[in-house]
């Protein structure tokens, strides 16, 4: 009697518990519809973010997709720009459908992909996105031994391949060293295929954000081989084989470069110096078959003796996480920002990685190979009159060669700050041209009682040169009242070689480097740009005509500005990398 009376209370509390689960106007659980079909658009990105960039005036895209449906897919198509390009209705697996070789050519523009997903219920879904293909020249390689660079500039892709990395889960942008930098976020990175770019020395640069909510641990770049050991396939963690740098600790974090020999690893640790509050710090790490090294903003952080370096298995890196190869400590996605990425196939020595760190504050660069492109914004310059180039360069293929009444302008936009500095080669040509322009920043003249000899030296930068047979360089620094000189000795003789001159200007002091040696500087009360908004190189005019600084016949290469005031290490850095 006992056990009957259970079984009738157990069947009434189960009635009571289904009646008050249960949504009185939602139907039957046999009626619910299911989700239908599930698109995942890898590339292009989702996010609309992709640029994809080709000197050639087609670019080749790879679309990359997975579709997965509980019941089953029966048709996709894909659609660029309303002509179709894909129609498919043949699945080896019905219910699980990725596509990763779907490739189209792409002209100069706007374009739009969309995805559309029938399952066999004809339940409908489809994703859209839209990317951009832009014209630009063929990445060179800045640095000796560079092999791999990413610059996080709105996209993903590597600009010496041109190829795109794959975007797993959704990673971003945030405000980076140069222009944009990659921002991570919970469950996302990035990949990309190891060929070609491993070899017996090894190294990487980059700029690094700590970001650093409760995370104690991340992995930031791995370039693993698989476990072999399947025990636990969700945390894999075969350390026998290529590199892995992550960081981990508590509010203080220290990175961590772990590297294979073929057998085991030995890790090179920094000191707890990177905390949550952190701005951009310069990482790079240097890889030999004998040894390991850190390196934080330029100084030696942490180095270990190893016995070998062994690639075996390692054909894929992931950026910005331990996934999905290493895993076992969760060295998990990274939320931290990242800038400026750069592979070596050699060793970095500390001098490399100096000038590194200063064309990082490149805002401006004009290499004049028999062009005349800025290199950062990727536009040309204006050019007046008729420049030339000389194939007797210092650096490349060609280089500015002046003419009387020639020069070209650039746009300031981007280009000044409270501190500014300058470096270029530059080769006196000097037959009776006793004053010539070289470099000028300066605003309209407000006199107009002598409109074709102006001459406002209150604001902005005047870099020029005066003398008789043996020249003087000067800079000239408006302070928004007034203006100060600085003034080399009588130094540039015609028919002198290359000379590499640079030019610091902050808000006490102006200074002129020739050849990495200081050569004069001056105190001053103030940088002031007000009006300027154009650059002349290798004339005064339009803006500065007062003293007859006219277009200079001399020959100049590599042109660069930079943000921030240069060390002379860094210049020494710069000079002697050319």
């Amino acid at each position: 009697m006992k056990n009957k009376t259970l079984k009738y209370l157990g069947l009434a509390l189960l009635a009571i518990f289904s009646f008050a689960c249960q949504d009185l106007e939602r139907p039957e659980f046999s009626d619910f519809l299911y989700d239908g079909p599930v698109i995942t658009l890898n590339t292009p990105s989702p996010s609309g973010a992709t640029v994809i960039r080709s000197s050639e005036s087609l670019a080749s895209i790879t679309i990359n997709f997975q579709v997965e449906d509980d019941l089953g897919i029966a048709n996709i198509t894909v659609v660029l720009d309303d002509t179709e390009i894909a129609n498919i209705n043949n699945f080896a697996n019905s219910k699980l459908v990725v596509v990763d070789d779907l490739t189209v050519e792409v002209a100069t523009g706007f374009h739009t992909v969309t995805i559309t997903v029938t399952d066999i219920n004809d339940v409908v879904a489809t994703q859209t996105t839209t990317f951009e293909k832009k014209d630009t020249p063929p990445y060179l390689p800045l640095f000796s031994g560079e092999s791999f660079y990413m610059a996080f500039d709105g996209d993903f892709s590597e600009a010496i391949s041109g190829n795109g990395a794959i975007e797993v889960g959704t990673p971003g942008f945030e405000s980076g060293v140069v222009g944009q930098g990659y921002k991570g976020a919970a469950d996302s990175y990035l990949t990309f295929p190891t060929a070609g770019l491993l070899s017996s020395e090894f190294s990487a640069s980059f700029w690094y954000k700590m970001d650093n909510p409760g995370q104690n641990r991340a992995g930031i770049l791995t370039i693993s081989a698989p476990d072999p050991n399947a025990s636990n396939p969700d945390r894999p963690g075969n350390r026998n084989f290529g590199i892995r740098l992550f960081r981990e600790g508590g509010a203080n974090q220290s990175l961590r470069l772990s590297v294979g020999n073929g057998t085991g690893n030995g890790t090179a640790i920094t000191p707890n110096v990177l905390t949550n509050d952190s701005d951009w710090v310069h990482v790079a790490f240097s890889i030999s078959q004998s040894k390991a090294s850190i390196y934080l903003d330029g100084a030696l952080s942490a180095e270990r003796d190893i016995t070998g370096l062994d690639w075996t298995g390692c054909d894929v890196m992931s950026i910005m996480s331990g996934a999905p190869r290493y895993l076992i400590f969760n060295h998990l996605s990274d939320f931290s920002g990242l800038d400026e990425l750069r592979f070596f196939n050699k060793v970095l020595e500390p001098e490399d990685i100096t000038e590194i760190i200063a064309v990082s504050s490149q805002s401006f660069k004009m290499s004049f190979d028999n062009n005349f492109l800025e290199a950062i914004s990727k536009t040309d310059a204006n050019v007046v009159g008729s420049p030339s180039f000389t194939t007797n360069a210092k650096v490349g293929v060609g280089a500015y060669s002046g003419a009387d009444d020639a020069y070209v302008t650039f746009p300031t936009a981007g280009l000044l700050g409270n501190e500014i500095s300058g470096t270029f080669w530059y080769k006196i040509n000097n037959p009776g041209t006793n004053r010539a322009g070289i470099l000028t920043i300066s605003p309209p003249d407000p006199n107009a009682s002598n409109p074709d000899r102006p001459g406002n030296r209150n604001s902005g930068i005047r870099v020029f040169r005066e003398g008789g047979a043996n020249q003087s360089l000067r800079v000239n620094v408006g302070n928004g009242t007034g203006n100060g000189t600085a003034i080399t000795p009588n130094v540039f003789a015609n028919g002198s070689d290359w000379v590499h001159v640079a030019f610091t200007v902050s808000q006490t002091k102006v200074i002129i480097y020739l050849d990495g040696v200081l050569s004069a500087e001056r105190d001053i009360t103030g940088l002031d740009w007000t009006g300027c908004d154009s650059m002349s190189i290798m004339s005064g005019a339009p803006l500065y005509l007062i003293f007859n600084h006219r277009s200079d016949l001399s020959d100049m290469d590599e042109l660069a500005l930079y943000n921030k005031v240069l060390s002379q290490e860094e210049i020494m850095a710069i000079m002697n990398a050319n």
